[in-house]
């Protein structure tokens, strides 16, 4: 049966290669729902299920898998950030600080049958000043990354400890999603 992974992320699209699955993408032209009222769970979850379902209607033979993480702080989302000064005011609010990342999935199944789920790592950032904010920035694309960074891409420059899922931070929990595509699959 055909995979389909709704997202054009090149992290997304590195997991789940990895992982062994054979798959095609169609970016998803979902609308993400951008609401600091939600909990955390509910926004990534309905994110991911709106993805999935924009997809799984043009492609209803196959499995789709949507995928949405959002890094939130004091509950707060932090979306990807607009430019390089949000990059630097979103870095240096997590500096020295535990957060969480979050990744809700949906995987629709042909029939319509569907399995949502969301993971959470926990995320402490170094301290970090001014300069190593800008080293870090001098080094990373922020702006295609919830939270303005990648923990794969020079993560160990501002991070001190994962507890929880890495895959999870790069964007997709590898891991439930194969649980889920070898037990409805």
């Amino acid at each position: 049966m055909p995979v389909v992974l709704a997202s054009s992320s090149p992290r997304r699209k590195e997991l789940l290669g990895r992982a062994g699955i054979e798959f095609e993408v169609i970016p998803s032209p979902a609308e993400e729902v951008h609401d600091a009222s939600m909990s955390p769970a509910t926004l990534c979850e309905l994110n991911a299920t709106l993805k999935a379902e924009a997809v799984a209607v043009m492609r209803p033979d196959a499995i789709v898998i949507g995928s949405d993480t959002l890094v939130f702080i004091d509950n707060e989302p932090l979306g990807k950030p607009t430019d390089h000064a949000a990059a630097r005011t979103m870095l240096a609010r997590l500096a020295g600080r535990t957060h969480q990342v979050r990744t809700g999935v949906c995987v629709i199944f042909p029939g319509g049958t569907r399995k949502v789920f969301h993971e959470t790592t926990d995320v402490t950032f170094l301290p970090l000043d001014a300069g190593a904010i800008d080293d870090y920035l001098s080094r990373v694309n922020p702006l295609d990354k919830a939270g303005a960074y990648g923990i794969q891409e020079h993560g160990e420059l501002i991070v001190e400890r994962i507890d929880g899922s890495f895959e999870n931070v790069m964007g997709l929990p590898v891991e439930q999603v194969l649980a889920v595509l070898a037990i409805d699959g």
